[in-house]
């Protein structure tokens, strides 16, 4: 390293811009870049040669040619530690990351900006959770998580002072792990899926504006195309057992999110069996949060992508079995507002008795500041969280935190028990007990037979309530919860598949309650009609099925906007107008049609909230309220808008129209929706400085958006931010239990290696690579992990 390196290095991480770090070292443009992609190359590991590790016998780590890891092992533990240890050569800064971020110390390696992140998990309790959580795990998995441990710290101990960039541009090392680090960050992964505070935030904030359970408020709550189910009526059977109220489907402000899956038996596939399609949706990375891998030893013989840290499969397939995930959206927290006495302050109220909160105090170490203490309150409903709440939402009076979450969750022995599960059956029973994160599995086996399970057990409440719950009221304390039996399930539905996309669960007849905050029934209704009008669909047909563009939202906005536009003297709004009277509704990057749409969607949205809520409220809100939004554009029934909603409209496509002219010029046929959406995959250190310049990785169009089956997100910004980074298909008639995937973070997590970013080519093309548990075929790379 040449003695300024380290300088360097650290002055960037500190946030320097790169212009000044150069000329202090007295570099041209052209010297810094050599220089940076030195250290780069200088970082990547050596993933292959002999190790020790504590292992009973040989483990052998070998690499195919995307640089993804096949471990065979003589046993599980030994296996797990073999996994552990090619994680680590692979991911070891977002390992160090994740836990840190879970446990709320981030701010110790970047400074003050992370603090609302730390304050976040603290308040919430993940490391305390973690801690309890680890007491309570089967034996088998405490022995597993140390095992996976071990294999983490060999490499750590193994790389010496060869870190990825990241450890020598924040200057530290990373500590040795812990088993209980696994919980910590499958804590904060089920918090990010299930924690979600505006979807509560908002409707308070809206009920507030206007009114209880008034048409206003009920046409703000509104779904947009909510009665698509993912369980078909007659597959259940209806009823209504307990007095808890709704389904709850309505207004959700992740709507643009989620995930998609399916399963289609084999009476309706090319080769006779089950075809399974799975692609979650989560934000994109310069470094992907999954970590595709294939496992082989003891009771293992499973392939697929898990959580990074998080040591299980979470999508993929055995030899008998395949499974995907998508979130079900729904109900596992509530936020309650407390009473004070004002003539006993700091006391709560609860069933007309008077409780002093618990209290204790965080204390945050801050890079290059001092350290900054906080005091979390807790009543009996939970932690005080109004410091981390949407700031519109900070002021309205003490609010606790009730999350299903903090309880035990069973998540990763459950993970582990469906990689080993041999039919359905077993894939049913391998989900009870696995509360939190509520999951919608879809999965089949090789004799044919294919099921869906919601996982978790449901809160059941006595009141219904999309805001702020009464923490004062016994009535709004929950009541139990729906049993495991209870939740929805079904094995081989008559019609011989099963979709879900976030979508609703099940209509208002299910048997209990399933206090769904569902995404819009837009993608899942494209699913099932794609699946419903093929015959025979056959793998290609499904890897097609996940690049789908058609938005089922722009088909049915599209011509109410251009009728409203039909009587404009305007030429540009006539222009655009024409446009959209001929557009399917596709998303297509080469179009324009999409850049207005989605532009002026967004601004609309924003129009038709400010209409009636405030300022602060109406910014957090309007992502939430696209079935008003849509309601809208067709008529006004309920008295919305208090002036001209036919001139709010116009007004907003005329704005829409100057701002594109603005970014893209004046010639509207070269608005393409490419020169906006671009896929964005920002780096961990992004915001540190100009990292992010270093980083990153971003520049290409690409087609879909936040409502369409090939999901790339609807950021206001027009960004492509979050979607479908990783995507699976397995064929369950191929005897060497072949899956298709690909991943657009690629497998490496190190800058510099050739399998940092080697997938996007072929995610942006729709291509696909093969994961075989019959072995990586020819390998690239081989490690061997021999006992100490």
């Amino acid at each position: 390293m040449p003695p300024n390196s380290r300088e360097l290095l650290c002055r960037l991480g500190n946030g320097e811009p790169i212009a000044a770090v150069r000329n202090a070292a007295g570099m041209s443009e052209t010297e810094f870049n050599s220089w940076w992609q030195s250290e780069l190359a200088a970082r990547v590991p050596a993933v292959g040669g002999r190790h020790r590790c504590r292992i009973a016998a040989s483990v052998e780590i070998e690499r195919d040619a995307r640089g993804i890891p096949h471990i065979f092992a003589g046993s599980d533990r030994d296996l797990y530690c073999g996994f552990g240890f090619a994680m680590a050569q692979d991911r070891l800064f977002q390992l160090d990351y994740l836990r840190r971020r879970g446990a709320g110390r981030l701010s110790e390696i970047i400074g003050r900006s992370q603090l609302e992140l730390d304050l976040t998990a603290r308040t919430v309790g993940l490391p305390q959770i973690a801690a309890r959580e680890w007491e309570q795990l089967p034996e088998e998995t405490r022995g597993l998580l140390q095992s996976f441990s071990d294999g983490v710290n060999a490499w750590i101990e193994t790389t010496g002072d060869r870190l990825p960039i990241e450890f020598a541009l924040l200057d530290y090392r990373p500590e040795a792990w812990r088993p209980q680090d696994c919980l910590v960050i499958a804590g904060e992964f089920r918090w990010y899926l299930t924690g979600r505070f505006p979807v509560i935030c908002v409707p308070e904030l809206a009920k507030r504006a206007l009114g209880g359970d008034g048409p206003l408020y009920r046409a703000f709550l509104q779904a947009e195309d909510g009665d698509e189910a993912i369980l078909p009526r007659g597959s259940y059977r209806p009823g209504r057992p307990t007095p808890a109220g709704s389904q709850g489907a309505g207004a959700n402000i992740e709507d643009g999110s989620g995930s998609n899956n399916w399963v289609v038996a084999g009476a309706r596939t090319t080769t006779g069996s089950p075809i399974l399609a799975s692609d979650p949706h989560i934000a994109f990375g310069a470094v992907s949060c999954w970590y595709q891998v294939r496992l082989r030893g003891g009771s293992f013989d499973v392939a697929g992508m898990a959580y990074a840290g998080m040591p299980a499969v979470m999508v993929g397939r055995n030899r008998r079995c395949a499974w995907g995930i998508t979130n079900n959206i729904c109900s596992v927290r509530d936020l309650y507002l407390e009473r004070e006495d004002a003539d006993h302050p700091g006391h709560f109220e609860f069933d007309g008795r008077l409780e002093l909160p618990q209290v204790r105090e965080e204390v945050f170490h801050v890079k290059h500041a001092d350290p900054v203490t906080a005091t979390i309150r807790a009543s009996r409903n939970g932690s005080l969280v109004n410091g981390i709440l949407p700031p519109a939402a900070r002021n309205l009076g003490p609010v606790a935190l009730r999350w299903q979450g903090s309880e035990y969750c069973e998540w990763l022995p459950a993970m582990q028990r469906l990689n080993r599960a041999k039919d359905v059956a077993e894939m049913h029973a391998a989900v009870r007990g696995w509360l939190v994160p509520t999951f919608c599995l879809v999965f089949a086996d090789a004799d044919g037979h294919i099921g869906y399970r919601a996982t978790g057990e449901l809160p059941l409440r006595g009141q219904i309530e999309r805001g702020f719950r009464e923490g004062w009221n016994p009535a709004h304390q929950w009541q139990g919860r729906i049993p495991y039996e209870g939740m929805p399930s079904t094995t081989d539905p008559e019609r011989g598949f099963m979709a879900t996309a976030n979508n609703r669960v099940a209509a208002e007849d299910f048997p209990y309650p399933l206090s769904g905050t569902w995404a819009s029934g837009h993608r899942a209704l494209r699913i099932r009609t794609l699946i419903s009008d093929t015959p025979k669909l056959s793998v290609a047909d499904n890897m097609r099925m996940q690049q789908d563009v058609l938005s089922l939202r722009a088909a049915a906005c599209a011509p109410d906007i251009a009728r409203e536009l039909q009587n404009s003297t305007d030429s540009a709004l006539q222009a655009a107008r024409q446009m959209f009277a001929a557009w399917d509704g596709r998303m297509d990057a080469a179009l324009a049609a999409p850049a207005i749409f989605h532009v002026f969607f967004s601004r609309w949205s924003r129009r038709v909230v400010d209409e009636r809520l405030p300022a602060a409220a109406a910014e957090l809100s309007a992502p939430a309220i696209g079935g008003l939004a849509t309601a809208m554009l067709a008529g006004d029934e309920v008295g919305w808008f208090k002036s001209s909603r036919s001139t709010a409209l116009i007004d907003t496509m005329r704005a829409t129209l100057d701002w594109l002219a603005g970014r893209l010029g004046p010639d509207m046929d070269t608005w393409t929706w490419g020169r906006l959406h671009v896929l964005t995959q920002r780096h961990f250190l992004s915001g540190v400085g100009e990292l992010g310049l270093l980083l990153d990785r971003s520049g290409v169009g690409v087609s879909g958006d936040g409502f369409t089956v090939c999901n790339t997100g609807s950021e206001d910004d027009c960004l492509a931010a979050l979607g479908a980074g990783y995507r699976m298909v397995a064929d369950l008639s191929d005897p060497d239990g072949v899956l298709h995937a690909i991943d657009a973070g690629s497998e490496s997590g190190i800058p510099g290696s050739p399998h940092f970013a080697d997938q996007v080519a072929d995610w942006l093309s729709g291509r696909y690579h093969t994961l075989t548990l019959g072995g990586p075929g020819s390998h690239h790379t081989r490690c061997a992990l021999e006992p100490l």
